[in-house]
């Protein structure tokens, strides 16, 4: 079968093209997407060409582990899944390119364990529950942060699964002032934070700086949490040595932190709403992409595959 789907051909050069699917295997499904996400953090080191040689890095390759849509046809173990409403966080399934993530496509192959049910009423806003996956992730270790650096997506996330999971709501710090718009929780100019005793600081901007940043705010043997993705970071020594700083790296989110985040939404202590700002259709996507990395009012860019 054939879908089309975003390929990134090179660094910067981006099309929409029909791929061949690999066959699905017997306990495999077919979901056809309508929804997907674009990521301002991952995906933007794809499209610079600065994402590190992880495995299975390489061009061309479809991009995406955002993506929501219905099962529509499956492998002779998994055909009683057909007509569920599922979250797509990635697939491999391409003949012709590399899925790294794989997501962005009308239609994904994918073994059906990958494919996780959820309420189809959450509609387009069902894409974030990668993010919040990752926020979780973020916090599930190391407990609530009383501070999260940068007010994008990521660290709304994070600031919202902090209340929903019973800790005391965060302070955030946003250099920008339109993005200073709180949801339970303050948002202030970091200029104006005169704090120096944070016990647990989590960074959501994936600035290259941070480390700096945040060693001068934090309390004695406090913890810096990196949750964003970083080219390189590096940081002077002695405000570290002077706090006995910790940093834990939180890595991408499993199937535990997809499993808490859905809990939460459906139990309501949780909402998605009012963080994706933009959104087109999906033979847009040349224009999309880059839209999604460069305009400062783009909080989360979605694909509308619907007409493809």
């Amino acid at each position: 079968m054939d879908a089309v789907a975003v390929i990134l051909e090179a660094p910067e050069r981006l099309a929409l093209r029909t791929l061949t699917l690999s066959p699905m295997a017997a306990s495999d499904v077919r979901v056809e997407i309508d929804w997907s996400g674009v990521s301002s953090g991952t995906e933007k080191l794809l499209w610079t060409g600065r994402m590190p040689n992880f495995p299975g890095m390489g061009y061309p390759l479809v991009p995406g582990y955002e993506s929501i849509g219905r099962i529509v046809d499956a492998g002779a173990d998994a055909r009683g899944r057909i007509g569920e409403w599922v979250f797509v966080p990635g697939a491999d399934c391409y003949r012709d390119a590399r899925g790294l993530f794989g997501g962005t496509s009308r239609y994904v192959n994918l073994p059906q364990a990958r494919a996780i049910p959820i309420r189809e009423s959450l509609g387009r806003d069902g894409i974030l529950i990668a993010l919040a996956a990752t926020a979780h992730h973020a916090i599930a270790a190391g407990g609530v942060p009383d501070l999260v650096i940068g007010h994008g997506i990521l660290g709304r996330l994070i600031a919202r699964i902090a209340i929903a999971t019973g800790g005391d709501a965060p302070a955030v710090w946003e250099t920008n002032p339109a993005r200073r718009d709180g949801f339970g929780y303050p948002v202030i100019d970091p200029a104006a934070d005169e704090r120096r005793n944070y016990a647990a600081i989590c960074d959501a901007s994936g600035a290259p700086d941070v480390l700096d940043i945040a060693f001068a705010r934090l309390a004695k043997g406090g913890e810096v949490v990196l949750a964003g993705f970083y080219d390189r970071l590096s940081f002077a020594f002695p405000a570290a040595f002077m706090r006995e700083a910790r940093v834990r790296i939180a890595a991408e989110f499993t199937p535990a932190d997809i499993a808490a985040v859905i809990e939460l939404l459906d139990i309501g202590v949780l909402e998605l709403d009012g963080l994706i700002s933009h959104v087109r259709p999906a033979a847009e996507a040349v224009d999309a992409y880059p839209q999604a990395f460069t305009d400062p009012d783009c909080l989360k860019m979605v694909l509308d595959w619907r007409e493809i």
